[in-house]
């Protein structure tokens, strides 16, 4: 493939991965609205090197860390939720769309307890909420490094009414009366 070719290729993973995204902040926004959770878009990490064109706000960068996985926020139960959003137009995710900074977030917050996935689309058709311990031991469960749409079966999320539903079917934790958030 010529380099002409990749570039076309790139810019449009760069699109369907954004289009993606916004389809889950707006899913985001609609349990926000009824009071299920909150969550934001974690912000990309990135230092300023010059101005390119003031006048539009437009400047020159570089990213100064990988990126974290894409969004965070809690649930009405005070269950914390870290996931990532990840988007392809194959039939199957493959497990190195992981980065190595996200696996060791990814790990970090689940030890405190966080509810920790992966939101997968599979050509802007199918969608799924892979649960992290799932996606990351998908070698030792399914014999190979890719999960396709048998073994994405069980975690399968609705798109209904133009709404990604990630959410739905998320077990809440009863709590207790006398539970506090101090430590």
């Amino acid at each position: 493939m010529d380099t002409f070719s990749k570039a076309i290729k790139g810019a449009q993973a760069r699109a369907s991965g954004e289009a993606f995204e916004r389809m889950v902040m707006a899913a985001a926004a609609f349990y926000e609205d009824r009071g299920i959770s909150v969550i934001d878009k974690t912000p990309e990490a990135f230092k300023i090197l010059r101005p390119a064109d003031r006048s539009k706000g437009q400047f020159i960068c570089c990213f100064t860390k990988q990126a974290q996985p894409d969004f965070k926020g809690i649930l009405i139960d005070s269950t914390m939720v870290l996931f990532d959003a990840k988007h392809t137009d194959k039939n199957q995710i493959r497990r190195d769309v992981v980065t190595t900074e996200q696996e060791e977030c990814f790990e970090r917050y689940m030890k405190m307890g966080a509810m920790c996935f992966l939101v997968v689309s599979l050509a802007f058709e199918k969608f799924y909420r892979v649960p992290w311990v799932v996606f990351r031991d998908m070698k030792q469960i399914y014999g190979h490094k890719y999960m396709g749409e048998t073994e994405l079966k069980p975690y399968r999320v609705d798109y209904r009414s133009g709404i990604l539903r990630f959410l739905d079917g998320v077990q809440l934790r009863e709590r207790r009366s006398d539970e506090s958030t101090e430590i």
